[in-house]
């Protein structure tokens, strides 16, 4: 069987497809350990239990294929998290004596994501029973295929659904004894149904600090993250400063980038015939692909892929006709309209049959079979588009249900697909859907989208930066790091923000989150490097230079190491809720001191007014803002009576009820009593996780190995 066909037979032969190669090497662990006092294979450890680096990397492997294109380095961390939970939820599966036995995994895989019906629906029968004994059969064909590689990602595999089956089973058993009686489904309907009608002054925060300010120290978001330690419990982490010297291009460099595409727009370059310009070329594409910048040189494009200054020139222009030279971006370009047509792209669902051309060599269904199964399908396709996605995965076109049965725009007068096809398609509306017969077998088909292309030719240089300003660049990043060597962050902070340089101050970046948040330069990785070296001492600086010439000068301002947060870290966090509070407190005691017995007089000591309002404690919307304790003033006041000052979160309250009264709402209390057991068994289940992690023994050795293995390398 080729590998194309048994790929489309089995469809979690894809998990493989992905080579893992990241972060592999050839290394001799006893020659680490002996050298660094640490196995470079052990990444880690959970409540004892080890990470291991093939773990590690099988986990990476299998991100990469569910997330292609996201950077590698935003996986690491994802893949490392997933680790760290897998092994919690193994540890506590095994202490509450739970077993995957092999009879459990059959039942159940077809519960899993990889397997699940609305996935990969070719997993079931007509019946809808899943085909456990032929998924056995293929896993056994292939264990015997000699394919090793194949056979060892479907173990890897085989892990990873292993570990969301105790998830799965983890969370049932625990959520169990979740329930809701009819006396709390009494009580929440009651705080849904009664509302207060109350007068209230409200005293806000940001109003009062105008005129009062108060200064938050360091000392206050201690004694705060103190009271909060499982909040506030960080891994290791750097606050840098950091000022980015881009080599942008100068004036003079733009106006010689103008320079050069109007020589060849115009002059031309010498091709050994004399003189040929983009204006008398008798090859447009020839003379774009030797001498232009462009992406998109020479092409059949829609409206969108071109320049949005050159857009509306292509829509209105003739054929032959020229636009430019015109800036987008950093290019100049000079574009020609070559030919204009329209472009259909159609999705398909394919049904072959035996003796069909490319049909697998296992295909049995026949001629008749096939047919007749495309024209039921088409018709119910047509009745509901929506349909389409439902069934593209049981077309025997290879990786057509990944694609969701998309093809690539068809011209007009492009004639390289099957002429029924290419013809039907070229010849019905967008939207429409239709059956026909190809030399592959029968095709429902529905064309997606139709629009205007253009065929244009396009001119472009860049404008780079010069030598000269490279160097100018070079210069003011060296004299920058020059003049604060030694110094303080604030002379460095100071100096950047004096001469208006970009400047940043990540207070709490992590070793391997991949990019600094602001920066996104190829010298990301290397910056992260040297500032979790632990050789590294606070007040340091470098100096790194991107791949497009631009200079990063950055100062190691914080080195925190993992435990408990340092406060000038979570600073931006913390603060506004700690300012709150302290304000909070002036505003109580204001309020105390006035012993006003009425609530007109605690707004003319504040300058404010007297207001009306409705609250529920199920929905406790007060003077503009969620204010779950104002609602609990509201109905603990007596009637008639002032509440004390209560500290909500945009402001301190005083409050008087006037009157309680019903509001029924719809819905009984057997509803009420289902909607309180799913969301306890789903707040439950987050909870038990988050407290398994916030109470797991976590050593991650990965800074000091990654730092040692590339040190040795």
């Amino acid at each position: 069987m080729s590998i194309t066909a048994s790929i489309r037979k089995r469809p979690w032969l894809l998990l493989g497809m992905v080579a893992i190669g990241l972060l592999a090497f050839l290394v001799n662990p006893d020659s680490f350990e002996k050298m660094f006092g640490k196995n470079p294979n052990i990444l880690g450890k959970v409540n004892g239990v080890e990470i291991t680096r093939d773990e590690f990397n099988d986990q990476l492997s299998l991100l990469q294929q569910q997330s292609q294109g996201q950077p590698q380095q935003g996986l690491e961390e994802q893949a490392w998290q997933i680790l760290v939970q897998s092994k919690l939820i193994e540890q506590q599966f095994d202490k509450m004596g739970l077993k995957i036995t092999d009879e459990i995994f059959w039942n159940q895989l077809q519960f899993d994501p990889m397997f699940s019906k609305e996935q990969n629906p070719q997993n079931f029968d007509e019946k809808g029973n899943f085909k456990v004994a032929e998924i056995k059969k293929q896993i056994e064909e292939l264990k015997n295929s000699g394919d090793v590689n194949q056979y060892n990602e479907w173990l890897k595999a085989k892990k990873a659904i292993q570990y969301r089956m105790m998830a799965r089973q983890l969370f049932a058993n625990v959520t169990t004894g979740i329930t809701a009686n009819k006396k709390e489904a009494a009580e929440l309907m009651k705080q849904r149904d009664e509302v207060a009608d109350i007068d209230f002054v409200k005293v806000d925060y940001v109003a009062f600090a105008a005129k009062n300010p108060v200064k938050v120290t360091t000392e206050d978001l201690a004694n705060y993250i103190k009271k909060h330690p499982v909040m506030f419990k960080s891994e290791a982490a750097r606050n840098l400063g950091i000022v980015y010297f881009p080599a942008k291009p100068s004036a003079a460099d733009d106006a010689l980038a103008l320079k050069e595409i109007n020589k060849l727009y115009n002059e031309g370059v010498d091709n050994g015939n004399g003189l040929e310009s983009f204006k008398n070329t008798p090859n447009d594409s020839m003379f774009v692909e030797l001498n232009s910048e462009a992406q998109i040189k020479y092409s059949f494009v829609s409206d969108q892929e071109i320049p949005q200054e050159a857009q509306a020139f292509v829509k209105g222009a003739s054929v032959g006709q020229f636009f430019g030279p015109y800036k987008s971006g950093d290019k100049y370009y000079v574009t020609k309209l070559v030919g204009k047509s329209s472009a259909t792209m159609p999705k398909h669902i394919l049904f072959a049959y035996k003796g069909a051309m490319r049909a697998d060599e296992k295909q049995t269904r026949t001629k008749e079979e096939a047919k007749k199964l495309a024209d039921s399908i088409g018709a119910l396709v047509k009745a509901d588009p929506m349909k389409f996605n439902e069934y593209v995965q049981m077309s025997d076109e290879p990786r057509a249900a990944e694609r969701g049965g998309m093809l690539s725009w068809i011209l007009d007068n492009d004639n390289n697909y099957a002429k029924p096809f290419g013809d039907w398609v070229k010849g019905n509306a967008k939207g429409a859907v239709g059956v026909v017969e190809t030399d592959f077998g029968y095709h429902i088909i529905v064309n997606e989208n139709k629009m205007p292309v253009y065929k244009i030719a396009n001119l472009a240089k860049d404008i780079r930066a010069s030598k000269e300003t490279e160097n100018k660049v070079y210069t003011e990043a060296n004299t920058f790091i020059q003049s604060v060597q030694g110094k303080s962050f604030n002379d460095f902070a100071n100096g950047a923000k004096k001469k208006n340089f970009n400047f940043q101050n990540p207070k709490s970046i992590k070793r391997f989150q991949g990019q600094i948040q602001g920066l996104g330069t190829d010298k990301d990785e290397e910056i992260l490097a040297w500032a979790f070296n632990k050789e590294r001492e606070k007040g340091e600086t470098n100096i790194f230079t991107t791949g497009n010439g631009d200079y990063i000068v950055v100062y190691l301002n914080g080195k925190q190491e993992a435990g408990i947060a340092d406060p000038e870290s979570v600073r931006e966090q913390v603060e506004p809720i700690v300012r709150n509070q302290l304000l909070a407190k002036k505003i109580s005691e204001k309020i105390t001191a006035t012993k006003a017995t009425n609530l007109d007089a605690i707004a003319k000591v504040f300058g404010t007014t007297k207001q009306s309002s409705q609250v529920s404690l199920f929905s406790p919307f007060v003077g503009g803002a969620m204010e779950a304790k104002v609602a609990g003033a509201a109905f603990g006041v007596k009637k008639g009576k002032i509440s004390k000052p209560v500290e909500g979160a945009t402001g301190v309250f005083v409050v008087t009820q006037k009157a309680v009264k019903l509001n029924k709402q719809p819905g009984d209390a057997k509803q009420i009593m289902q909607a309180m057991q799913q969301q306890g068994a789903q707040m439950f289940s987050q909870s038990l996780m988050k407290s398994l992690q916030d109470n797991a023994k976590i050593e991650d050795y990965r800074i000091e190995v990654w730092d040692k293995t590339s040190q040795a390398q």
